[in-house]
């Protein structure tokens, strides 16, 4: 793997592992060598996590819809800052460019990154690790959610199966470099053969 997308908050959250786990994740990634791609932005975690890979030596993309970089809220020391003009351009630069990502703690926006990248794995638009980094149980109540939904028959297992869950990142990074995507066909509205 040389380059990991993590999704995070532009907020620190609540308590203070939050940051510190996305300063380990960080230097986790430099000892591996591998590019970390986020948002760009220099708050929260996503500023955090830029902040101490590039102080460890590594390499940092940002991509960054013009909209938010004209708030002014974008990282200036990056590695490179890619300013497209949507947050679908982003989101589509993001999992193009990537090896594998992973959702620290956040918000909506995370959530619904991860999700997005998990859908498109799913239905076999790529095969690469989609993860969760479930610091202090951040995650807990949506991986009951996604047992919930595969006991009553919404998610398959073999899909649910493609979400990594880990509460350790070097743990993560070790599931992540050996992850084999089932070979599955979707067949959406129909049953399968």
């Amino acid at each position: 793997m040389k380059k990991i997308c993590v999704y995070c908050g532009s907020s620190s959250g609540k308590s203070p592992e939050y940051i510190e786990s996305a300063r380990i994740l960080g230097r986790e990634l430099v000892k591996r060598n591998i590019t970390l791609v986020y948002g760009g932005a220099s708050v929260g975690i996503m500023g955090e996590i830029a902040d101490t890979v590039l102080a460890a030596g590594g390499e940092v993309i940002g991509i960054m819809p013009q909209a938010l970089a004209d708030k002014e809220i974008s990282h200036k020391g990056l590695t490179e800052l890619r300013v497209v003009q949507s947050m679908h351009e982003r989101k589509a630069m993001m999992e193009e460019i990537s090896d594998g990502f992973i959702a620290l703690p956040g918000g909506m926006g995370t959530i619904e990154e991860l999700f997005e990248v998990l859908t498109w794995s799913q239905l076999g638009y790529h095969r690469k690790p989609c993860a969760l980094l479930n610091i202090k149980g951040y995650y807990d109540s949506i991986t009951q959610f996604l047992n919930h939904a595969v006991e009553e028959q919404f998610v398959k297992s073999i899909h649910r199966e493609m979400i990594l869950i880990e509460d350790n990142s070097t743990r993560l990074l070790d599931l992540m470099a050996t992850y084999q995507s089932p070979k599955v066909d979707k067949w959406i509205g129909r049953k399968q053969t």
